[in-house]
């Protein structure tokens, strides 16, 4: 909104000329974003325990986590709000990418809140049915990418082109037909937003990962978007041009924002969790930003602990389906080393510490191709 007025204004308010430089705005939206999460969510967790809004702990799980029956669920709403308020306010709301990206967003958090609503109105943990839920993400990314595709930026010849992580992307590529990386790219949103939901399963655990991830695709972002002189450091780079992204760093700063600002409330012994709400929106926003700074195949790395939680349930849903045997004694793999005796705090900060490095080698590929 901010970007704008100063496109309205800048002939006759020269002060606003700050509002053109995306660096800047970036700032603004973690400021904004860590504001309203910070100062809000005192209020937001009174009112979920007012309203008995409360976490339910499923029996056959950790015993430590009994204790946990109760705490305030549902705070990733606050959190997307914030998301939203925040890009609204500070990104330029006619650039593509970042308007499917909340579209996904949002789609995302509705369907998240549907399905914590009825867990706590049914009780006992049965919320959306898992096939239905996983139909409506599908159907939401397969409608986002194809309204991409062939209604807002036809035009765009690399949109279905794959690259390659830590390879030169003027000899290694691969064109792929539109249909074939739409279904490509709505795997890599739902996988994505699925990931982060499994992986929702300690205090804390979730939030830094994704806020350590937004900080690496704010990076690609801001560097693909190759506006002005920016551009020539691109191509020396070998990454691909990708007129607009920068607009995603704005985002990706209302993510890390908002992230901090739940942290603050979610580190443990957790305040309040943030549900499917904030689990399934926050993921689907990461898988959309992967896809259209042209990083799907890196976001294995990027989304590294989520990606290592969600083989975790496959391996062991589809171990018991075959063998009859698990491989681990409880899925996801978080909950494998608490049985294992390890305290949750440490479980926690290891994987912060992996989510970290692996950001880290994922930058490394900026350089190394």
């Amino acid at each position: 909104m901010f970007y704008l007025l100063y496109e309205w204004l800048r002939e006759q308010v020269s002060g606003l000329n700050v509002l053109r430089y995306v660096p800047f705005r970036a700032i603004a939206a973690v400021v904004t974003s860590l504001m309203i999460t910070w100062v809000l969510y005192p209020w937001f967790i009174r009112v979920l325990r007012f309203r008995q809004i409360g976490q339910t702990i499923r029996e056959d799980g950790p015993q430590d986590h009994l204790k946990k029956a109760g705490t305030p669920t549902m705070g990733g709403a606050l959190m997307i709000v914030a998301i939203l308020v925040s890009v609204v306010l500070w990104a330029d709301l006619r650039n593509v990418y970042v308007l499917l990206t909340m579209a996904i967003t949002t789609g995302y958090a509705i369907l998240g809140f549907m399905d914590d609503w009825l867990k706590l109105v049914r009780g006992g943990g049965k919320g959306v049915r898992g096939k239905t839920k996983l139909l409506w993400q599908f159907a939401l990314a397969l409608g986002t990418m194809a309204l991409f595709f062939y209604v807002l930026a036809p035009e765009v010849g690399y949109a279905s082109r794959l690259y390659f992580p830590y390879l030169r992307i003027d000899r290694y590529y691969q064109d792929i037909p539109q249909w074939a990386y739409l279904l490509f790219a709505s795997v890599v949103i739902v996988g994505a937003s699925n990931a982060v939901n499994l992986t929702d399963g300690l205090d804390g655990l979730a939030i830094f990962p994704t806020i350590s991830s937004s900080g690496v695709f704010l990076v690609f972002a801001y560097l693909s978007g190759g506006t002005l002189v920016k551009a020539k450091l691109v191509k020396y780079l070998l990454l691909p041009v990708i007129p607009g992204a920068e607009e995603l760093t704005v985002v990706c700063s209302a993510v890390i924002g908002a992230g901090l600002g739940f942290l603050w409330y979610n580190a443990y012994p957790a305040s309040i969790f943030m549900g499917d709400v904030g689990a399934l929106a926050l993921g689907g926003l990461l898988g959309c930003v992967a896809v259209f700074t042209k990083n799907e195949f890196l976001s294995v790395i990027i989304l590294g602990v989520f990606v290592l939680e969600a083989v975790s349930v496959i391996t062991q849903t589809v171990s018991y389906k075959l063998t009859g045997k698990r491989v681990f004694r409880m899925a996801p793999i978080h909950h494998h080393f608490e049985l294992k005796g390890y305290p949750e705090p440490k479980i926690i900060t290891r994987f912060w510490i992996i989510s970290i490095l692996l950001g880290l080698v994922a930058l490394a590929s900026i350089k190394v191709r």
